[in-house]
């Protein structure tokens, strides 16, 4: 079954959520802000979309550039930072199986189903 790991604030995910309900897939939401991530899930999202940790993380976030910015982390200390804060991750994420797609632009949906 397909997922989303969804941020309801963002338009974005909003956009993409919205296209998954049109289409005739099956999915799952997943709230990350309100169920955060554990280290093994995030490790296992950053594997399928195959980036390093760093990528994923939201750099303009006001939490990433009062406590984080200009430091030099590990990626296990990467993937730690955002299980802890859970609004640096980018979104929307959708996975599909083994494949993993970071949907911005929200056009990039039918990439994944």
């Amino acid at each position: 079954m397909i997922q989303i790991y969804h941020n309801s604030r963002c338009s974005k995910s909003r956009e993409c959520l919205s296209l998954l309900k049109h289409s005739d897939v099956e999915f799952e939401v997943i709230k990350y802000l309100e169920t955060p991530l554990t280290f093994k899930e995030l490790d296992s999202i950053i594997g399928k979309l195959g980036i390093n940790p760093i990528e994923l993380i939201r750099k303009k976030e006001k939490i990433w550039l009062k406590n984080f910015k200009n430091k030099t982390y590990t990626n296990n200390e990467l993937i730690q930072i955002m299980v802890l804060n859970p609004i640096l991750i980018e979104r929307p994420i959708v996975i599909n199986g083994n494949k993993a797609v970071i949907v911005r632009p929200s056009e990039k949906t039918p990439e994944i189903l």
